[in-house]
């Protein structure tokens, strides 16, 4: 018997109580990969480092993404809300360790970096059940042809993390300490935790309990091994790509890769059913997910860079700066959401978002030293309405696109390959920012420039001020030529999206108003 059926518009009053708890939950998981941007100079500063400060936002997106089918099939099998509030749990307790890296409490700040990445790590395993339960759960209780509205808000709500985050990042930064950037999620996902634990009730269904642990070591493996080898490869911290560290990851990737596909196929329970990549629009639309994280997370971790240490932002006031962006996806989202649910159409949404998208990108590679702040805003403003109309639209297309038992797997796997995508977007963008400064430093000034920058000594907004003036002016051009070369590449990954999203093909949306008038249980979203 099928776990949902067509939802009757009384039952939104239920969906309506939770939806707090829900948002809540979500926004803390977005709030805290934006929140550490506007803070990552000063943490920099603090704990040293400057080659591995890309590390503390690709090991959140790699805890999120190697995490997010686990936590979908132990959803599938065990209950959405034991599985979700223990994701809550996780965020927390990773979140307070965050706070605590580097302290004396830890051992001092000699380790504080190699800390803080770790523990990013651990927060980013439980925000992907955050990110993916919330789906999940909305997914139970709504059709898909009322869904578009929900996921509209959603959306919205990620908007509004990702304004939020920097406000509040460059806020705690310039009046506190970075420390209460993670602090500051044990109040509110307490809140959360408590209100889920008392008004989400959503029955269990009976199922053999099969995790398929081999299959997701397998997944982990890969994953990693290739996040290393973007990472690592041709860095000055990290090796050659010929050397055999890196050959040997690339073999341990593609080894990885070609077992789990038979483990897979074996698997009573799989962690990533193979038989949901039979349909063109599930595959197609994880495709865009992967180039969507890829160009959008990989590029917009160095706009706080850009803002603060180019243009002589101060960290609240690079927070304000991305309010252009942010408020652009916040409307479009909540625009496309209730389009959605009034048609029921919904194929024109990604195309165009690709192309803005790719718009925005390519105009963010015109910025240089002499950029004015609101030439900048209108830059990222372009990318914000690209980003509107594919946030959620791809999740959406991804939970249409199969059977409700594989609900929490659609779910988790759309948002794993956003994550993939915007871990390898990270560890590649920074791969090209240090080459790049790396070479453009040692050309105006030498090696020893280069070395020293290298350290993360040189790079906080006070130590830039106090450079002689001849000097700061040639730093400050690497930088943004680094940083420009980033969106650069971002541009060449995101003229593909639209490519993709073209070929999606447009299948009515179950739930209906037609529908929900019958009663009929959804048999296949």
């Amino acid at each position: 018997m099928s776990e949902a059926v067509a939802t009757p518009p009384a039952r939104s009053r239920e969906v309506m109580i939770i939806l707090p708890g829900l948002l809540l939950a979500m926004m803390l998981a977005f709030l805290d990969n934006m929140i550490v941007g506007t803070a990552m100079p000063r943490i920099v500063g603090e704990l040293n480092g400057l080659e591995y400060f890309t590390w503390v936002t690709t090991a959140y997106i790699l805890g999120t993404t190697v995490s997010t089918p686990i936590w979908g099939k132990l959803g599938d099998l065990y209950g959405r809300k034991t599985v979700f509030l223990t994701s809550i749990v996780i965020f927390l307790v990773g979140s307070a360790l965050c706070g605590m890296s580097g302290s004396e409490f830890l051992g001092g700040v000699d380790n504080g970096m190699t800390e803080l990445i770790a523990f990013r790590a651990l927060q980013g395993l439980g925000a992907g059940g955050l990110i993916v339960g919330v789906m999940a759960i909305i997914g139970d209780l709504v059709p898909p042809r009322e869904r578009g509205q929900y996921q509209g808000i959603m959306a919205a709500i990620m908007s509004l993390a990702m304004i939020a985050g920097p406000l509040a990042g460059g806020f705690i930064t310039d009046h506190l300490d970075w420390r209460w950037a993670f602090y500051v999620n044990l109040p509110l996902g307490g809140i959360s935790l408590v209100w889920l634990w008392l008004k989400l009730d959503i029955p269990k269904k009976r199922t053999e309990h099969r995790i398929d642990w081999l299959g997701a070591i397998i997944l982990t493996i890969g994953i990693t091994a290739l996040v290393l080898l973007t990472s690592w490869g041709g860095q000055s911290h990290g090796y050659p790509w010929g050397s055999w560290q890196i050959i040997g990851l690339g073999v341990l990737a593609v080894v990885s890769f070609v077992f789990f596909i038979p483990v897979e196929r074996r698997a009573p329970e799989p962690i990533m059913p193979l038989h949901v990549f039979k349909d063109r629009n599930f595959s197609l639309i994880s495709g865009v997910g992967f180039l969507l994280g890829f160009a959008m997370f990989g590029a917009i971790s160095f706009l706080p860079l850009f803002q603060q240490l180019v243009q002589g932002a101060t960290a609240t006031n690079s927070g304000l700066l991305l309010l252009p962006m942010m408020a652009a996806s916040m409307v479009v989202s909540l625009y496309v959401g209730k389009r959605i649910t009034t048609t029921g159409k919904y194929k024109s949404f990604p195309v165009i978002g690709g192309v803005i998208m790719a718009i925005g990108m390519a105009l963010l590679t015109l910025m240089n030293v002499d950029t004015p702040l609101w030439q900048t805003g209108v830059f990222i403003a372009v990318l914000g309405l690209g980003m509107g109309f594919l946030m959620q639209t791809t999740m959406l297309i991804a939970q249409n696109s199969v059977e409700q038992k594989d609900l929490g797997v659609a779910s988790s796997a759309a948002t794993f390959f956003r994550s993939i995508g915007g871990s390898f977007g990270v560890a590649l963008f920074g791969a090209v920012f240090n080459n790049h400064l790396t070479d453009s430093l040692t050309d105006k000034f030498g090696p020893q420039a280069a070395e020293m920058v290298s350290s993360g000594g040189s790079m906080s907004p006070a130590a830039i001020a106090q450079l002689p003036a001849e000097v700061k002016g040639g730093f400050l051009e690497s930088l943004a030529g680094s940083i420009s070369g980033v969106f650069l590449w971002a541009v060449v990954f995101a003229v593909v999206v639209p490519i993709l999203a073209a070929f999606v093909k447009e299948v009515p949306l179950r739930g209906g108003p037609e529908e929900l008038s019958k009663e009929e249980p959804v048999a296949a979203l």
